[in-house]
């Protein structure tokens, strides 16, 4: 069928009406888009001492036992004392979380950052970040950049060590699991094989008796171990950071945890605000110089 012009332009300004008032219809409101709003989802999920944690109203925060020092003092995390103990309440504080509604749990270093379901809402324990372990957990952003080092007793072959080539070929060991170990493994790359040990308080007695030469550990644990574990033991020197990004320790949280986020904020709020470099003030101190070894 034909329409003459005018019925044909009658038709068509009809079927565009038509359309426009569809597509206005079907135009999102003010209120959907608010309540699609990102932001708005992100700040009711992180609302101060109301997250998704695993016991209502409680905040579970896990690490090893023994607990180390400079990291954890007297082997007591919840005492506040040592710069993870200290680290972790601030963290707390900042989620709304005070000291009487922390849990501690004691989980072994190796099952902190291993693939399955965690029981606790973050683990604090010297856990560098990497992309491998990111296949399994999640990450909070850095709270501590670190440096390996290696500890000989002061009268051995390995304290007179000056370069990294000095190393190759020594008996070393270090913590099972840890960037210690890999440092050993990647960096020097030993003519023999390390020897890795289950707790870090193995490798310590492994080198307090004559079983290996030195043994690597991050740099202040190094400091404590010469100066409280090994006292005729010292620090022959540190290692440089690979590919020019320095190591840091993380908070570990379930892969794809809904606490991720939340937790991210709280410690770079807590870096922006000085607090992390107070509290490595205050217990870190010791861990400020060691030669590099190259």
């Amino acid at each position: 069928m034909h329409l003459a012009p005018r019925a044909l332009r009658h038709a068509v300004v009809a079927a565009t009406t038509a359309l426009l008032a569809t597509a206005v219809g079907c135009a999102p409101q003010p209120e959907e888009k608010a309540a699609a709003d990102p932001s708005a989802s992100a700040a009711k999920s992180c609302a101060k001492g109301k997250l998704a944690t695993k016991t209502s109203g409680k905040l579970t925060i896990a690490t090893d036992e023994p607990a180390y020092e400079p990291w954890f003092q007297d082997d007591k995390p919840a005492s506040g004392k040592g710069f993870e103990s200290a680290v972790a309440y601030a963290v707390a504080q900042r989620l709304g979380y005070g000291k009487n509604a922390v849990v501690w749990q004691s989980v072994p270093f190796n099952k902190a950052f291993a693939p399955g379901e965690k029981t606790f809402d973050f683990d604090i324990n010297q856990v560098s970040i990497s992309a491998e372990r990111k296949r399994a957990v999640d990450f909070s952003s850095g709270y501590y950049d670190v440096r390996q080092a290696v500890i000989a007793l002061k009268d051995s072959k390995a304290a007179k060590v000056t370069d990294i080539a000095g190393l190759k070929g020594l008996k070393l060991g270090a913590q099972v699991g840890t960037t210690s170990l890999d440092y050993i493994s990647d960096v020097v790359k030993p003519s023999q094989q390390a020897a890795a040990y289950s707790k870090n308080d193995q490798a310590v007695s492994a080198l307090r008796n004559g079983q290996v030469d030195a043994i690597v550990t991050d740099l202040p644990t190094a400091f404590y171990v010469t100066a409280a574990q090994v006292k005729n033991a010292r620090i022959v020197g540190q290692f440089e950071n690979q590919g020019g990004t320095p190591e840091q320790f993380g908070l570990v949280l379930d892969k794809g945890s809904a606490l991720t986020s939340c937790v991210t904020s709280a410690v770079d709020a807590l870096r922006g605000d000085g607090t992390l470099a107070k509290l490595e003030k205050q217990w870190l101190s010791d861990a400020v110089d060691a030669p590099v070894l190259k």
